[in-house]
């Protein structure tokens, strides 16, 4: 299988687990979903955390087609678009008219980074662009999670970030970074790096307050993170949705349980 795909054998071992765990983290929505559907609305669940997701798997995607022995990537990724697309699908039908402003938006920034591309670079010099763009969108999303921390700090409480999905996301930085560091892509494995010390840093916090009482942000508006895309940074806005919060946690993704912040590449 190693001759075939033309991996070393360890990159294609962690190729594998990095599949493994990112498919989990795509599932993990699931049971938001199941209630949109049975409920008929969004009851103020926000968009923006699977628009990031399909986003992210579309870039990753289109990088992977780029390069040499990017099966690895194709697989996930491939997968994340199909699972994020249904997620936005579902969210449309008994969604509020603006988050289709936000899908079209989507849509319509990655087809100009391909246009751009392809009109403009050929051959490494596409490579290198789409992978910088990878890379660098990689890092805005895993510092997305720097609100739940906040909000841990703040209210000394765990609630709103579950050792399980810390540890989850935190194994899914470590399985690609090793992929990025055996490929020889570091556009894979830098973007990991902080994944894995906010995945560290998340779980830290939660040895810290565990003790702390559950519910103690009940009178609070929940903070939802809002990925900027176009600047780069994350700015909090009120939710009252317990499960959104954590959602907005995740990090690729989408490595995605509770609602996680996409750790994928």
């Amino acid at each position: 299988m190693t001759m075939i795909t033309g991996h070393h054998p360890l990159a294609f071992a962690f190729g594998l687990l990095g599949n493994a765990v990112s498919f989990m983290v795509y599932l993990a929505p699931l049971p938001t979903f199941y209630r949109v559907y049975k409920k008929k609305s969004t009851e103020g669940f926000q968009s923006v955390p699977y628009l990031v997701a399909l986003f992210s798997a579309m870039l990753w995607l289109y990088y992977a087609f780029l390069k040499p022995n990017g099966s690895m990537l194709i697989t996930i990724n491939a997968i994340g678009c199909t699972i994020e697309s249904i997620y936005i699908i579902m969210y449309l039908i008994y969604a509020p008219r603006g988050a289709k402003v936000l899908l079209i938006f989507n849509v319509g920034v990655f087809g100009a980074i391909l246009l751009f591309t392809f009109l403009l670079a050929e051959g490494e010099l596409r490579v290198t662009i789409v992978g910088w763009i990878c890379s660098g969108f990689a890092v805005s999303v895993f510092a997305a999670p720097l609100g739940i921390m906040r909000l841990v700090i703040r209210t000394k409480s765990v609630e709103f970030m579950p050792l399980s999905l810390s540890f989850t996301l935190t194994l899914c930085a470590i399985m690609w970074f090793f992929y990025g560091v055996l490929m020889k892509d570091y556009y894979i494995a830098l973007p990991n790096i902080l994944g894995f010390a906010f995945g560290i840093g998340q779980m830290i916090l939660y040895i810290i307050y565990k003790d702390g009482k559950n519910g103690i942000v009940s009178d609070l508006k929940l903070p939802e993170i809002v990925l900027d895309v176009l600047h780069n940074d994350a700015k909090i806005e009120p939710s009252t949705n317990k499960e959104e919060a954590i959602r907005m946690n995740q990090c690729n993704y989408d490595v995605k349980p509770a609602e996680p912040n996409d750790c994928k590449v």
